[in-house]
């Protein structure tokens, strides 16, 4: 083993600034270009480390290269991945979501209402002047403290299914909240699928904007080495020139028309502008299509019906009003409920103490007797107060304790109409939810049968547009033969060149349309948004 690896401390140091080197370089890119300067500091700690020492190393290097390309291929963001962040963080979803949680808790709300309400009230008071003891109502006049407590219960026994009726329109006004949140958790990630496909379109025709200019800057480069040899005048370049400038222009418009697609699908995500962001590019014609002969719009239509979001909210706000509608009936008949309560009073006022002094009086009031026709009057003892006592509070309190139970009906005579208006406008909302749903089944099947006759549209448009890529490649290979024979001018090779240029942006253009359309296709079908 060489001397130069004989050392732990420098091997340690060695690996140390590999790895250093390596935290600032996660790109090849850049690991190329700090690649001579990472050579120099090994150089620097031995310079005698021999060849097979530095074969090993730079093995490492390329590991290190292809780890750093993986992770920076990893970054690069699939549809699927798209459509998660967009239903995660857009917020007229977690707008819909709020909506829904907000129903839920009416529906919660509802049910509870089944059970028997209970409330416990305690109160105390100073009294002052003349007023009636709440424990043995006579007439007293002094001030005292009142206490009192009083626990009370009441349920209803029969409302002509209201509440039950109430319980289920909630119930199925919560099932629509859910399902408006997956129609627009699908409006999402369609609008989503159309911008990155939209992204996926602006890098096609860039590539071949940028393989326009490579062609146009050979043909050029070949041009000017003819004119300097003097067989071809200097026009013939100074048209090659002029064409050059015209290509750099459109390669530069295909570069900004992919960065202005990437800012749409950002806005869309809510994500920051200035975030790096990349897609992954499948190859278009990879991308899976069911056959249009499969997606008939009779078909389709009946697919719609049963699995897209907003025919099933159409569907649940229907048997919500419907249950509306009985709840409000309901509310027009006698309701039995049956009551109880508990209470009982305290309060601190003293009662005199009297006692008796010994001695006897008359008065007005006394008694007489009749003795022998004489009268006499019976003298009776004297009385003093010595002093006051009150009752103890729980002394009171068992005393006092009252106990009620009852049983109760409520007749509405007369409320003003409300309660046979609300039944009416019941009614009208069963209407309203009726034609909404009438509306949006011939909305929805309008849109299919347009949506399949745009994808058949598309498909011609697309196999014409392949015959005419074909038919503009021959052209031109023939154009190109001939003008490098010099029996064909430039402008006319310009001409067929722009013409094949036009011919294929105008096939990747009809391509990603058609395969659109058939996503839309297999969207209203209840496939979702893959690709």
């Amino acid at each position: 083993m060489p001397a130069a690896f004989g050392n732990a401390g420098w091997t340690i140091k060695l690996v140390s600034t590999l790895a250093f080197k390596t935290l600032f370089i996660c790109t090849p890119a850049f690991f190329v270009g700090f690649l001579p300067f990472i050579i120099m500091d090994v150089l620097r700690y031995n310079r005698k480390l021999y060849f097979w020492n530095m074969r090993y190393i730079s093995y490492t290097l390329i590991a290190i290269t292809c780890f750093c390309t993986s992770i920076h291929a990893q970054e690069k963001w699939d549809l699927r991945k798209i459509v998660d962040y967009a239903v995660a963080n857009n917020i007229s979803i977690k707008q819909s979501e709020v909506q829904a949680a907000i129903t839920e808790l009416a529906y919660k709300q509802s049910k509870l209402a089944l059970y028997p309400n209970a409330n416990f009230n305690a109160s105390t008071s100073v009294n002052s002047g003349r007023n009636q003891d709440p424990t043995s109502f006579s007439l007293i006049t002094q001030t005292y403290l009142n206490a009192g407590l009083q626990l009370q219960t009441s349920a209803d026994i029969f409302n002509w299914f209201s509440k039950k009726n109430t319980i289920l329109s909630n119930q199925w006004q919560y099932e629509a909240s859910k399902a408006s949140v997956d129609k627009l958790k699908n409006d999402i990630s369609l609008t989503v699928a159309n911008d990155y496909l939209q992204i996926l379109l602006t890098r096609e025709q860039e590539n071949i904007a940028q393989v326009q200019l490579k062609q146009t800057q050979a043909q050029l480069a070949n041009t000017r080495k003819l004119v300097d040899a003097g067989s071809l005048p200097e026009l013939n370049a100074s048209e090659l020139e002029a064409q050059e400038a015209v290509d750099s222009a459109n390669y530069i418009s295909a570069r900004g028309n992919v960065v202005q697609a990437t800012l749409v699908l950002k806005s869309v995500l809510n994500m920051d502008a200035a975030q790096p962001f990349d897609v992954a590019v499948p190859p278009v014609e990879l991308i899976p299509l069911e056959k249009i002969a499969d997606l008939q719009p009779d078909a389709v239509y009946e697919l719609a019906i049963k699995n897209l979001p907003q025919q099933r909210v159409n569907e649940f706000k229907l048997k919500a009003a419907q249950k509306a509608a009985e709840a409000a009936r309901g509310n027009m008949y006698p309701t039995f409920s049956l009551f109880g309560g508990l209470s009982s009073n305290y309060i601190n006022a003293k009662s005199s103490i009297y006692a008796p002094t010994g001695t006897y009086s008359n008065n007005p009031l006394s008694p007489q007797i009749d003795v022998n026709g004489t009268v006499y009057k019976v003298s009776s003892p004297d009385y003093s107060i010595v002093g006051k006592k009150g009752t103890p509070f729980f002394t009171q309190i068992d005393n006092n304790f009252r106990q009620q139970i009852g049983l109760s009906m409520s007749v509405p005579i007369f409320s003003a109409g409300q309660l046979r208006t609300n039944y009416r406008r019941s009614k009208l909302n069963i209407k309203s939810a009726e034609l909404q749903q009438q509306s949006d089944n011939l909305s929805i099947k309008q849109d299919i049968y347009q949506a399949y006759n745009a994808a058949t549209v598309a498909l011609e448009k697309f196999n014409a547009s392949q015959k005419s890529v074909a038919a503009s490649q021959r052209t031109y290979d023939y154009a190109q033969k001939r003008y490098e024979v010099g029996m064909l001018g430039t402008f006319e090779l310009i001409t067929q060149q722009n013409n094949l240029f036009r011919a294929k942006l105008q096939a990747v253009l009809n391509q990603y349309d058609f395969v659109f359309k058939m996503k839309v296709l297999e969207f209203y079908r209840g496939q979702g948004i893959k690709l």
